[in-house]
């Protein structure tokens, strides 16, 4: 449906503010791990490549899990499984930072990836079925926020860590408290406020759709482009600051290469619906990896030059995320069907996103440099871009070819 067509104007807007509000909780939790790798490292005594795979746990999840959220949302409806969803998030957050062992660490990452595996993959679908004649400038606005919000997250990580209390730091484990928490009560509120008497479910699962999704090629392509461009997205994002590290910079600047990547990525987000317009529009999909070509091939030669090679990595990387969520809502017929389309190509998405930051992490230990790791990066944007080429081509999920 379009915009106010079936809603007032007033019930519009509180809608439209309960889907910034949930967006801006999609990557806090996330981003702000990277920058604090090395502080949790000395702290709990985890290897480097154990903290590799710290980061890919919440992947792993969206993998297993993504799948589930369409049949959750048939049976509940999805506007009642997205406040579960961002209640758990709460949960994973707060039990995530509780002192001692580390257990919790891992128990609370884990908890963290399942409640935003549901949420990643139903809000295509609510901007489907709510905001139907205006996807792609909703999912660049969502994008947008979702990237934004991400990028301060990695940006105050460390500067929250080192605020006294007490007479000492505060901590990475106050750090990720404060910066994955802080906005989730008013988005619970909000949402639950906006989404009162909106539709709970079927009471049963209709499983017809999410079957016959995994047997369709142009969900195995829109599947093929989220993953790539994911891997590509948190290889970056978890090991962006150690690089940066690296080229003799302080924790606090490398906290900001981070963050500066992730606001260009909303810059490339929010620039994504003007791309789509035209002939350009089928040719996006491909042409977007070649702001990242470029950007990881100036790292690679200057890499003293990282805050500037990262906005060039970063407006792809925002554009590419809009792009891949803007498929899930275009390549399927209704709201139903981009449901199990973004469950689908989530799942399959995050299991080859998951491999990315141990894997990059691994290359980076046994070669004591980062060039192998960079050109596996340069591998994954380079499939993408092919990928992007059959992407572009409009057509939909579960119809007849």
């Amino acid at each position: 449906m379009d915009i106010g067509v079936t809603r007032t104007r007033g019930a519009t807007i509180a809608l439209f503010a309960a889907v910034c509000l949930v967006a801006m909780n999609m990557r806090p939790t996330i981003t702000a791990v990277g920058p604090l790798l090395d502080e949790i490292g000395t702290d709990t005594g985890l290897a480097i490549a154990t903290l590799g795979l710290l980061a890919s746990v919440p992947l792993a999840a969206w993998a297993i899990v993504s799948p589930f959220a369409h049949d959750l949302s048939q049976r509940f409806g999805m506007s009642r499984v997205v406040l579960w969803s961002l209640l758990l998030l709460t949960l994973g957050t707060a039990v995530r930072s509780l002192p001692g062992p580390t257990a919790s660490l891992w128990i609370g990452t884990v908890l963290i990836g399942v409640a935003l595996a549901i949420a990643n993959v139903l809000m295509p679908a609510v901007v489907k079925r709510d905001f139907g004649g205006r996807v792609p400038l909703v999912m660049a606005l969502y994008t947008g926020l979702l990237g934004g919000f991400g990028a301060i997250a990695s940006g105050v990580a460390v500067p929250v860590s080192q605020i006294p209390l007490g007479g000492e730091p505060a901590g990475w484990r106050f750090s990720l408290l404060v910066t994955g928490g802080v906005l989730l009560l008013p988005a619970i509120v909000v949402w639950g406020w906006a989404t009162r008497g909106r539709g709970h479910g079927s009471g049963r699962s209709r499983s017809h759709g999410r079957t016959g999704i995994w047997s369709d090629p142009v969900a195995w392509i829109v599947a093929a482009y989220m993953g790539l461009q994911s891997a590509s997205f948190y290889m970056q994002v978890t090991w962006l600051a150690t690089i940066s590290t690296s080229t003799g910079r302080s924790s606090i600047a490398a906290g900001v290469d981070v963050m500066i990547y992730q606001i260009a990525a909303v810059g490339g987000a929010l620039a994504l619906p003007f791309a789509l317009r035209g002939r350009v529009e089928a040719l996006a999909p491909a042409l977007l990896p070649i702001l990242g070509i470029v950007g990881l091939s100036g790292l690679i030669v200057a890499p003293s030059g990282i805050t500037g090679w990262v906005i060039l990595t970063g407006l792809c990387s925002g554009a590419s995320l809009g792009m891949s969520l803007t498929l899930m809502a275009q390549r399927a017929r209704d709201h139903d069907g981009a449901s199990a389309l973004s469950g689908m190509s989530q799942s399959v998405g995050y299991v080859v996103a998951a491999i990315g930051p141990p894997v990059f992490g691994w290359l980076h230990a046994i070669t004591a440099g980062w060039l192998a790791p960079l050109v596996l990066l340069m591998a994954v944007l380079i499939g993408q871009g092919i990928v992007g080429i059959f992407a572009g081509r409009e057509r939909f999920v579960l119809e007849p070819r």
